[in-house]
């Protein structure tokens, strides 16, 4: 996919304890680690997390770090995958969006794909930004302050980091690439 390296970058994963689209979570995670970075997964509770094929029950995950016990500094980036129900349950997490303002406060990137920028709303992170998203969500995060826009990759510099933002399953290639140039770019 790219000649770009991460060796020594952590890229932590965000996703509640069910409902990720498995491929929004695996297609970047695989990417992250063949360009030699470790990814990481952070969830609100111990064990596994289930991911889902849209509407299917698909593979699980084991939990690496709970998201109440992780801290920015310990990461290089934070990549929030899709699927309707997993955003929308993180944020109702008290610690996940506070760990996301915390990021969003940051240098580092964050990259968010199809539903998972309801998570960046409740953190108050689009506001001023420019993004895009799976269309259904265009009203909440222009409510929320963000120009929202209908393109295959977006990367909004406006703010302390960058925030790049994708639609859906079929811009992952496009998003996996973006992610791992802006990752290139932190210093550890």
């Amino acid at each position: 996919m790219s000649d770009t390296q991460l060796q020594g970058k952590k890229v932590a994963f965000l996703v509640a304890t069910e409902g990720v689209e498995q491929v929004e979570l695996t297609q970047p995670w695989e990417a992250v680690r063949a360009a030699g970075g470790e990814p990481v997964l952070l969830s609100t509770q111990p064990g596994r997390v289930q991911a889902f094929d849209h509407l299917d029950a698909a593979d699980s995950f084991a939990v690496d770090v709970l998201v109440y016990d992780a801290t920015v500094g310990d990461f290089d980036a934070l990549v929030l995958p899709g699927g309707v129900a997993n955003p929308d349950a993180l944020r109702t997490s008290r610690e996940a969006v506070a760990f996301v303002g915390q990021f969003a406060a940051s240098s580092k990137p964050i990259a968010a794909i199809c539903h998972a920028p309801w998570t960046l709303v409740e953190a108050d992170a689009v506001r001023g930004r420019r993004v895009t998203s799976w269309p259904s969500l265009a009203t909440d995060l222009r409510n929320a302050g963000a120009e929202w826009v209908d393109e295959q990759v977006v990367v909004d510099t406006s703010g302390p980091g960058p925030l790049i933002t994708s639609r859906k399953p079929d811009d992952l290639e496009a998003f996996s690439k973006t992610l791992l140039e802006h990752v290139a770019g932190v210093s550890s």
